[in-house]
């Protein structure tokens, strides 16, 4: 279905935090593998918030002009290369969907055209590297505290809504807009909103007033996957959210998200995550 690479971020981090991040100095030498400099897509967020230097980042065949005091990101299955350490520095954090809020998703993922770099302040630039240290420092600290999972994913929300405020009602640069790019924005807002009581791509399709097949090409052409892709990694994100932020069992959570056999519900989930919903609730909890 997919002949570009597609990057996981569970092989960047064996910790099971969904989340992993670096701090990179300009002039250090990186790694020359072409399976990771080559172009690529990612299944989750990548942000990096620049320091020093001066480089650049393609992505979906758009060049985009990066240097120091800037904050960026790039969305799950888009098309990129790596940005090369030896030209610029600053932090890399790549973040499982499904620890982003709906409120920051919706931020980061409703533009239209291709997200342009946000240019800090001196002093959200000064906040974001203090964050990100503190972050660090606790990502590298011992995982036995019980409070290990939780401080880290407090602080990595902290970033996040701090990111999100700095891109809401900023559009950088106003590029064309294709009419697959709109529908494929379209579709993800429905579906964050829809997806609960609705998880067959016809009536999505329908909602947006186009056929089923014109849908699917569309969101293969702006993302690389069809609608049922789209719809199963959705419902596998919310799931997440409520395994790890609730009490619910397995099967609870099955119903709450619309599925009467909560069985196929954890088949589902197992398929698209490689793990059980209950071994997945263990790890970060642990």
């Amino acid at each position: 279905m997919n002949n570009i690479p597609l990057h996981l971020l569970k092989d960047k981090t064996g910790l099971g935090l969904g989340l992993h991040i670096k701090h990179f100095i300009k002039g250090e030498p990186s790694e020359r593998d072409p399976a990771i400099l080559g172009a690529h897509r990612d299944d989750h967020y990548i942000f990096f918030v620049l320091e020093d230097g001066v480089g650049s980042v393609v992505i979906d065949f758009n060049k985009v002009q990066l240097s120091g005091g800037m904050l960026y990101y790039i969305l799950p299955t888009q098309v990129h290369h790596r940005i090369l350490s030896e030209e610029v520095g600053g932090w890399y954090i790549a973040v499982d969907t499904s620890l982003i809020s709906p409120q920051c998703r919706k931020v980061f993922e409703g533009q239209l055209f291709l997200q342009q770099p946000y240019t800090f302040n001196d002093t959200q630039l000064r906040q974001c590297q203090n964050l990100l240290s503190l972050l660090l420092e606790k990502y590298h600290e011992d995982d036995n505290d019980p409070f290990y999972a939780t401080t880290i994913h407090a602080l990595l929300k902290s970033f996040l809504n701090i990111a999100a405020g700095c891109y809401n009602g900023y559009s950088g640069t106003n590029l064309k807009v294709s009419r697959p790019a709109q529908l494929t924005s379209q579709f993800k807002s429905l579906l964050v909103a829809e997806l609960r009581s609705n998880k067959s791509p016809a009536d999505y399709a329908a909602m947006l007033n186009v056929s089923e097949a014109y849908l699917s090409e569309a969101l293969k052409k702006v993302t690389g996957f069809p609608v049922s892709y789209w719809i199963q990694q959705e419902v596998t994100m919310e799931a997440k959210r409520l395994l790890y932020y609730s009490q619910l069992t397995v099967k609870e959570i099955a119903h709450t998200l619309g599925f009467t056999d909560h069985s196929y519900f954890s088949r589902l989930f197992r398929k698209v995550t490689g793990t059980s919903a209950i071994a997945f609730r263990e790890q970060y909890r642990k």
